[in-house]
């Protein structure tokens, strides 16, 4: 099941588009586009799909999606009937990076646009605080919407509450040349090579590093162990064969570089709350639309 390449126009006298959704349920809508999406969703609960998380949300959920990541979420009908109520906010990502390009006062979004790529889940503290702004934006003036949008921004930046979504590895701007340089090549061999034995003394090689120094500078560079890292890496990669493919269980463990299905099963539930069969059946169960 590919994700949909979604085409967004924004709003009439806008840079960006606005829309509110009141819907019975929540349709299987796996897609993608170029734009920031803000997405707040009121009295639905379900799963929500991003990149190759799947997590359950409920009833306020407020989350951001940086640009290209497949991402959707999944309800069903209200045991009372009720409405369910979806407020988006889709930004051109040309046209707000430019903004933190050349304007100071928009510097402090930097970091939180960066992890934007994983998708973030901000507090209820957060979701709260959104719901007025986003009522306020369905009658605004363009003038006032954007306004309402950057202080729905402001609210989110400062969620020290926020949590990270998707596995996806991003690099900070606070290190030096040299730093990414050694990095970046130690991260393409293993995103060549991830269904291969890697070796710590292998990677610390090409970083020209002594294994010790390597797996500290690893450490703090991506915030997690080497082990760790790769096997993020396989099981997201994992994922997206388990979504996009039929093939059996056992050979897509052992394209993503586990030496048995065992191994396979145990870091899979470890990492995303169920077994590898159990993600699948709950993509393509029967109640989801391509």
């Amino acid at each position: 099941m590919k994700p949909m390449c979604e085409k967004v126009i924004p709003s009439s006298n806008c840079s960006w588009r606005f829309v509110k959704y009141q819907l019975p349920y929540i349709d299987f809508n796996w897609h993608y586009h170029p734009e920031y999406e803000i997405c707040l969703t009121l009295n639905s609960e379900g799963l929500r799909y991003v990149g190759d998380s799947i997590e359950k949300y409920h009833h306020t959920d407020l989350v951001i999606i940086g640009p290209e990541m497949p991402h959707t979420w999944h309800s069903q009908r209200n045991d009372d009937g009720s409405e369910q109520v979806v407020y988006v906010a889709q930004i051109p990502k040309h046209w707000l990076d430019n903004l933190l390009l050349q304007h100071s006062e928009f510097a402090s979004l930097k970091t939180m646009l960066t992890q934007s790529v994983q998708g973030i889940q901000y507090s209820q503290n957060s979701a709260l605080g959104a719901i007025a702004l986003m009522q306020a934006c369905e009658q605004a003036t363009p003038f006032t919407r954007f306004s309402l949008l950057m202080q729905l921004l402001d609210i989110m930046r400062q969620d020290k509450n926020a949590q990270l979504l998707s596995s996806h590895y991003f690099l900070s701007d606070n290190k030096s040349s040299a730093e990414v340089d050694k990095l970046d090549k130690v991260i393409k061999y293993i995103y060549q090579n991830y269904t291969e034995q890697l070796y710590a003394d292998k990677l610390a090689e090409l970083a020209h590093m002594s294994t010790n120094h390597f797996h500290r500078f690893f450490k703090k560079r991506t915030e997690r162990t080497l082990t760790e890292f790769i096997n993020q890496l396989r099981i997201g990669q994992a994922c997206k064969l388990l979504i996009n493919t039929n093939s059996p269980i056992a050979l897509i463990s052992d394209q993503c570089g586990f030496n048995n299905v065992s191994n396979f099963n145990r870091r899979f539930l470890l990492l995303k709350g169920v077994t590898p069969s159990q993600f699948r059946k709950n993509i393509k169960a029967p109640s989801l639309v391509d």
